[in-house]
């Protein structure tokens, strides 16, 4: 080895040791300032860790705050596992969210028929904003200065966090546990549990995947799945049944929309929560809304992931087929343009950003009209549009597409117009331009 890459190495080596002191100089800075830290806390090891980790670290109170987003899962155990791991009663905050996460964030999404990378419907994508929303509320009603949460520094999910936080108070302090300490394996995290009398029991029927789930959809990861090449395994799935042994007969269903919003199921009025839930439970029990897919995080790596969104198929195929009788096809066409810039937003965890919230403000303009009915066959994993209609805002004039006479259209204006549309290619041919 020469002299010259020996003092290199050196340098290097010596440049490291001293960046870490710098970090950890920073971090113990930090520690200093935290006085309260509201937790996005499931009940889980990771964050039943990371609990006892901010106590212990920061010397700081804890909050723990619990959304209801339709999980369904009761939340009580979560709230006195808080208690044993000596949370106060009053720091312990537990919402039921269910019918804001679908009427403010799940029903505007699916107005701009938002499909991430052609096949993901975005259904953790979409939870992040509002539970960062009510944890800055939260820091602000107990008096906290800072906030936390338990998604690691491979994922998205701290990116959705972080961004929705900053946006709402850019004064916000944010601790992310996995960032910051050494628990970096299964087998730390345990012994810390075992160590400080953590409870790590599984619940009962707990799927051994990576787990998250909401009214919108479950994910999964983790395991065989992280072989693209491995086939899901049949008894992952929770929700719905597998097409093979959906029932031999179709289920018949009619939705109306308002202004792009499903609000009555088969002729019943429902809240945006009650439809979704409803949709849910006809979507699974008939196969449908199951998806393995491998995606692009915002992070940069590619990861494979497996999707049931029963209630959320059945609404994208509902609302495209009444959009289509109702809306421009100059509108149409330039929400099918802006969509994929607008999924990609909310995946990437800009739903707070003056970009999202200006592409919305167009949407809900495109939506006025988008008013009817829509009627759907649901068989076998299929969702397959019987029909449509729109009595008021329907652009579906029979006078104009009629095959038999009319009185309206006079065919030969089609000369006209064609000549002129193609009055450049004419041009360019006889300038001797060959394509």
């Amino acid at each position: 080895m020469s002299l010259a890459i020996f003092a290199l190495k050196a340098t290097i080596k010596l440049f490291l040791v001293e960046f870490r002191q710098i970090l950890r100089k920073g971090f113990e800075m930090a520690k200093k300032d935290v006085k309260k830290v509201v937790l996005a806390y499931s009940g889980g090891l990771d964050t039943s860790i990371i609990l006892k980790w901010l106590g212990d670290t920061y010397g700081c109170d804890v909050v723990t705050f619990t959304a209801d987003i339709g999980q369904n899962e009761d939340l009580e155990p979560i709230k006195n596992k808080a208690l044993k791991l000596g949370i106060k009663k009053e720091n312990i905050f537990v919402e039921d969210l269910r019918e804001e996460f679908v009427r403010d964030y799940v029903f505007p999404m699916f107005r701009a028929n938002a499909v991430y990378e052609g096949e993901y419907l975005l259904g953790t994508s979409i939870a992040r904003p509002l539970i960062a929303k009510k944890l800055v509320e939260i820091a602000k009603k107990t008096g906290a200065d800072a906030i936390s949460h338990g998604a690691t520094g491979k994922g998205n999910d701290q990116v959705r966090f972080e961004l929705g936080a900053y946006a709402l108070n850019p004064d916000i302090k944010v601790i992310a546990p996995w960032r910051l300490w050494d628990l970096n394996s299964r087998e730390k995290l345990l012994a810390y549990a075992k160590k400080n009398g953590i409870d790590i029991a599984s619940k009962p029927g707990k799927s051994p995947y990576s787990m998250d789930a909401n009214i919108l959809h479950i994910s999964y990861e983790g395991l065989v799945l992280e072989d693209p090449a491995h086939a899901p395994e049949e008894d992952m799935w929770r929700w719905t049944v597998s097409p093979k042994n959906a029932p031999d007969k179709s289920e018949i269903i009619e939705i109306e929309y308002k202004h792009g919003d499903p609000v009555k199921l088969n002729g019943k009025a429902l809240k945006p929560h009650e439809m979704l839930a409803a949709l849910n439970e006809l979507g699974a029990k008939n196969g449908i809304g199951r998806l393995d897919l491998v995606e692009n995080r915002y992070v940069g790596m590619k990861s494979r992931g497996c999707y049931e969104t029963p209630g959320g198929t059945i609404m994208l195929k509902a609302h495209r087929a009444i959009e289509s009788i109702t809306l421009d096809r100059g509108a149409a066409h330039l929400k099918d343009d802006l969509m994929p810039r607008y999924a990609e937003l909310i995946y990437n965890g800009f739903w707070f950003s003056p970009e999202r919230l200006l592409l919305q403000e167009l949407i809900n303009k495109s939506q006025e009209h988008v008013n009817g009915k829509v009627k759907l066959e649901l068989y076998k994993g299929n969702v397959t549009v019987l029909g449509r209609e729109s009595k008021s805002d329907s652009l579906f004039n029979t006078d104009f597409v009629t095959f038999e006479e009319d009185k309206v259209f006079n065919q030969k204006d089609g000369d006209g117009f064609i000549k002129l549309s193609a009055l450049r290619f004419i041009i360019a041919g006889k300038n001797g331009r060959k394509l």
